[in-house]
């Protein structure tokens, strides 16, 4: 192109007097030394092995036993302190999971005996194989909702109420194969999926679907629809309002108003956690009492009816693997498998945050998979860490997992000699239960908070709940989920750039957009990559390169500063590149080229400086022109324009047309 051998030019020098250090290759790694690194750090960023470094085989045996059951960790440390606070803690959620356990069951359409079930067996499981103090195991509303309403799209409740049953627990089954699987292999950055605003719209969304499903108990309606969007939930309200109840809804909006107002004076006063922890069970006994001596089931209010006496039955034989309803089995376990680890570990990490101590997620996949196989094994379903029991056992004062042994062996005596008791505890009361529970998840303080800070999380936030609301519970997940990875696809197709400039008396360069006093240097286009380049980003990193170059050139000749002769590609945020990325540098080089222009790169990083090297672009561009910092690149370039004043390299591109 040019007369000008740049390579005759002496290395600009440091203020010393020093010749500036070049970027270095990395030496070679064999390829089965980097195939193991690159697996290490996707699947094991943690490292859960170096315990077991330089340990006996016989310590290895006991670390290995640690490792999958906790409880041999921390039950030889266990002390008399720690049981009281943990009977008082099992204690005070048992007296929520009871009546909680019943309603979620209702919401599921399964019968309300199950709700007890799964309070029983599940939290013994995961005593022993979590790593949360805090986390409260049971049923959850948005899980129940979801199972329910998915198993009901293939078969009708009411109509095969013993298909529907063994459904249940065949997609538990599956959901729990599938939690213990992401933990097992490590896969639970899956989760990661359902980001901070996908969470809160959802459960927004469900939480609102699951209120207005409670007005049939609360209107006292018995045909009600099964779909859960609210157009059909109004439709089957208003339709039959010469079949409104006045008896049971004075019942339900009282016990509502009475659970409402016990959660705000705890929370007021924080001391009495306990009062709005004992307020479900205290609403089941007084309904139960006022039903029983008025009669009321013979005036529109519907209740519980008889629960049978006894510890779970097997269930094992009532697993469903056949078609066509293994499928939908499959189908089920798996979302709402996610959305209970989702839940599950958000709490788990919340608490654990608060009291200054970390759980292992994978360990945590593992535990909730292992407690939802075994539990569709024992007439249980779907359960995990419910965030209102978690907050009630963290107030409680739990200091180990013990508190869920407490709660289970409550949940065993209740089946054993209690459940008589629950005949006439009205469904409004349960209602009236559920109703109180999901306001608190209608989360509009976060929902305002992602407006002001991200309106893009806010878009997914509301979309993830007008998808809940007005589609289905399957349809405001999917929505979420695809606005939350086209956000990722977002990031990485279309990376940000930056033209950098001097901050004055400094030899610190940074965008001129964010720093007003940032200085343009004459004669060079200082650019910033922000992201790794891939074949999803390099086409656009090459048309936009260009794009700046152009409104470079534009901004010197409107000024009459001094003509473009560089273009600097500050390289250190892009952590790798692939084969399109190289092939788009090359691009890149040759437009510049072509252009008069020379292109030069600063701190590429050892995985993409090992690429440039194997695909000789380091050698094309020339190794004089990558350097360590964006400084150094500037004292080479402003070196060379005040060496040779007028660069032939230019002068012979005059004429040719921009690139």
């Amino acid at each position: 192109m040019g007369n000008v051998d740049y390579s005759s030019y002496p290395s600009p020098m440091n203020n010393e007097g020093e010749q500036h250090p070049r970027v270095a290759v990395p030496p070679p790694q064999p390829f089965i030394k980097s195939l193991k690194y690159s697996l290490k750090e996707t699947f094991f960023p943690d490292d859960p092995l170096r315990r077991f470094k330089n340990q006996p085989p016989s310590r290895r045996l006991i670390l290995g036993l640690q490792y999958f059951f906790p409880i041999f960790e921390w039950g030889p440390n266990y002390t008399f302190q720690f049981l009281k606070s943990d009977l008082i803690a099992g204690i005070t959620i048992a007296s929520l999971a009871i009546p909680q356990g019943i309603s979620y069951a209702k919401l599921a359409n399964l019968p309300p005996i199950l709700g007890l079930y799964s309070s029983f067996i599940p939290p013994l499981i995961y005593a022993m194989m979590g790593s949360s103090r805090d986390l409260a195991v049971g049923t959850v509303a948005v899980g129940s909702l979801l199972l329910g309403s998915m198993l009901s799209t293939e078969v009708n409740p009411t109509q095969n109420p013993k298909l529907f049953l063994h459904l249940a627990f065949t997609a538990t089954f599956f959901a729990g194969i599938f939690q213990a699987s992401l933990g097992v292999f490590r896969l639970g950055f899956i989760v990661d999926f359902l980001s901070h605003a996908t969470i809160v719209g959802f459960m927004g969304g469900a939480a609102t679907v699951v209120c207005l499903q409670q007005l049939k108990s609360i209107l006292g309606l018995e045909h009600f629809t099964h779909n859960a969007d609210i157009i059909s939930v109004m439709r089957s309200v208003f339709s039959q309002t010469h079949k409104w109840r006045w008896e049971s809804a004075v019942l339900g909006f009282t016990f509502i108003f009475f659970l409402l107002l016990t959660r705000y004076f705890s929370k007021r006063k924080p001391k009495f956690f306990w009062v709005s922890a004992m307020a479900p069970l205290t609403s089941v006994i007084l309904g139960s009492f006022l039903v029983y001596f008025t009669h009321a089931e013979n005036h529109g209010v519907q209740v519980i009816g008889e629960l049978k006496k006894g510890l779970n039955p097997p269930s094992v034989t009532d697993l469903v693997f056949v078609a066509p309803h293994m499928s939908t089995a499959i189908k089920t376990g798996i979302l709402v498998g996610i959305i209970a680890l989702a839940e599950g570990i958000a709490v788990g990490r919340s608490f654990a945050m608060f009291k200054n101590y970390h759980i292992d997620g994978n360990k945590e996949m593992i535990a909730i998979g292992t407690m939802n196989i075994l539990g569709s094994f024992t007439s249980c379903y779907l359960t995990t860490g419910p965030f209102s029991r978690s907050a009630v056992n963290y107030n409680a004062g739990c200091k180990t997992a013990v508190s869920n042994i407490v709660m289970s062996i409550a949940v065993m005596l209740t089946l054993l000699f209690l459940t008589p008791l629950f005949h006439y505890t009205p469904l409004v009361v349960l209602a009236a239960i559920i109703v109180s529970a999901m306001l608190g998840l209608i989360d509009y303080e976060a929902a305002i908070h992602l407006w002001k800070i991200d309106k893009f999380d806010f878009v997914v936030c509301i979309s993830a709940y007008i998808g809940v609301v007005f589609g289905s519970v399957e349809i405001g997940l999917v929505i979420a989920v695809a606005l939350s990875v086209l956000r990722i696809l977002l990031f990485v197709a279309r990376p940000r750039t930056f033209v950098l400039g001097n901050i004055p008396n400094s030899g610190i360069y940074r965008n001129v957009e964010h720093y007003q006093n940032a200085n343009h240097v004459p004669g060079i286009l200082i650019l910033e990559i922000d992201a790794p380049i891939y074949f999803a980003n390099s086409s656009y990193l090459r048309e936009r390169i260009t794009r700046w170059i152009d409104d470079e050139e534009d901004r010197i000749k409107a000024n009459g500063e001094t003509s473009l002769q560089y273009v600097i590609l500050d390289m250190s945020a892009v952590g790798n590149i692939d084969t399109s990325g190289i092939s788009m540098l090359e691009e890149v080089n040759k437009i510049t080229d072509r252009r008069g222009l020379q292109l030069v790169m600063v701190n590429p990083g050892s995985e993409v400086m090992k690429k440039l090297n194997k695909s000789k672009f380091q050698e094309n561009i020339g190794e004089k022109w990558i350097y360590l910092t964006v400084e150094q690149a500037v004292e080479a370039c402003n070196f060379m324009l005040h060496t040779c004043k007028s660069n032939s390299k230019r002068d012979e591109s005059q004429g040719w047309n921009k690139v």
